[in-house]
């Protein structure tokens, strides 16, 4: 049986900040997951990251801020639409105006609230608040 990589990065995550540890380091290393981690350092829940070429899948090394109280993978990856965001903020969210669900849409990995803003869907990938 075959692990999602963003799945076990994103737990991983969420373990070192429980743990309360200053950095996390996340294998293997994917697209996808940089630019989740880019969503997710531009909306404040970690602090920086950068990528270590291991000559294999590659490495993320992640620097966090102890804001994180969750982040999961959204599995299966529902298809969005761009007025249908509230029933999965209601999911997967606390509250209304905390956290943020990312999409991967055509226009590349953003927000929820980017994605309403620019009047498009998606499919969810991930939550963190």
């Amino acid at each position: 049986m075959r692990t999602d990589p963003v799945a076990d990065a994103l737990i991983s995550i969420k373990n070192c900040e429980m743990a309360a540890k200053k950095e996390c380091m996340c294998k293997p290393a994917s697209k996808l997951l940089g630019r989740i981690l880019e969503v997710m350092k531009k909306h404040g829940y970690i602090e920086d990251y950068k990528y270590i070429d291991d000559r294999k899948s590659g490495i993320y090394v992640v620097k966090l801020w102890q804001k994180i109280n969750d982040c999961k993978a959204i599995k299966p990856r529902y298809k969005v639409k761009k007025n249908e965001f509230e029933k999965f903020e209601k999911r997967y969210l606390p509250s209304r105006d905390i956290g943020l669900l990312i999409v991967s849409t055509s226009h590349g990995v953003m927000s929820h609230r980017e994605a309403r803003e620019k009047g498009i869907g998606g499919r969810l990938v991930a939550y963190v608040y």
